[in-house]
């Protein structure tokens, strides 16, 4: 009974990141700012990949995904921080807080995931051309993207019920503007050693997996262009790797970063920044990243700007 009462008989309250300084205002307004445009770049880009058909292409859907679960992170996170900013509402309920962590963790891992089979894409286009509609065909494009968010669901699954299984007392303030894992634990009555060792493990496979496939992907990569004979293919071959290693750099380094650390270095201002970097700003920078100087997005964009217009 007694557990009972420690864990569902009250609310967590979350702290947030911002208080009602002018300056933290300010930051939060900005904040605001940044998931409109990300909300707006990665919805534009999951639509006009879907209504162009000079887009359905391997490496385009695979993109339109990951706006896609880009789309979903920031919709997990921002929407209730700014509620409970706005409100002065700090509190979320344990049903609250297990969803959250389900959509953020399995987000995150089918992100891993995706980015790994995108430069795998890119190796077989780059390495392979006159097989690549063998080796990527739409079949594979499919099963390679349903992978991904099958994994990264049982990721937050198990991550999800291990955590709530715990009970929780004292303050039950999470030092954080989200329900995050690690934060969590550091509430719990439990000893959580061993679960904080399974996430340690989970990270290996998440992350550190994804990313040797991506480091075995580009270094094929990056030899088979500096062979090429064609000053324009190696440009292009050069400019599409490139921003995807960008989009890679930014997520898992600030992802090792928050999860690879023993819990006795960790500190909670830097855990909150880091996160909103790579679940606030990282989203709305993929967008901007793959579209940017992209020939086939732009024309993407005209065309279906272009046929609205006419409609009109």
């Amino acid at each position: 009974m007694g557990w009972e009462n420690q864990t569902f008989n009250s609310d967590f309250i979350l702290l947030g990141i911002f208080n009602h300084s002018p300056t933290h205002t300010f930051l939060f307004f900005l904040v605001l700012g940044i998931f409109s445009v990300a909300f707006m770049g990665n919805s534009a880009m999951v639509l006009l990949i879907y209504l162009d058909t000079q887009l359905h292409t391997p490496m385009y859907f695979l993109i339109s995904q990951l706006s896609l679960m880009d789309l979903l992170l920031i919709c997990t996170t921002v929407p209730k921080m700014a509620f409970s900013y706005l409100s002065g509402k700090k509190s979320i309920s344990l049903a609250g807080c297990g969803t959250q962590i389900f959509f953020y963790v399995s987000l995150l891992g089918a992100e891993c995931f995706l980015l790994a089979a995108m430069a795998y894409d890119r190796y077989v286009a780059i390495c392979h051309p006159l097989r690549y509609p063998v080796l990527m065909s739409q079949k594979i494009c499919g099963l390679l993207a349903a992978s991904s968010w099958i994994l990264g669901s049982l990721d937050g699954i198990i991550e999800d019920a291990v955590a709530l299984s715990f009970s929780y007392c004292g303050a039950r303030e999470i030092p954080h503007f989200f329900c995050d894992v690690p934060a969590l634990l550091t509430l719990s009555c439990n000893d959580t050693l061993m679960f904080e060792r399974m996430i340690f493990i989970c990270c290996i496979i998440m992350l550190l997996f994804p990313v040797a496939v991506i480091i075995a992907s580009y270094a094929r990569v990056i030899l088979a262009v500096i062979h090429m004979g064609s000053g324009e293919g190696r440009r292009k071959a050069f400019a599409t790797c490139s921003s995807h290693l960008v989009v890679v750099g930014m997520y898992y380094g600030a992802a090792m970063f928050i999860y690879m650390r023993p819990t006795s270095e960790r500190s909670p201002t830097q855990d909150k920044m880091v996160s909103a970097f790579y679940t606030i700003l990282t989203p709305m920078l993929n967008p901007l990243i793959y579209s940017l100087r992209n020939k086939e997005v732009a024309r993407g964009f005209m065309k279906v700007f272009g046929k609205g217009n006419s409609e009109e």
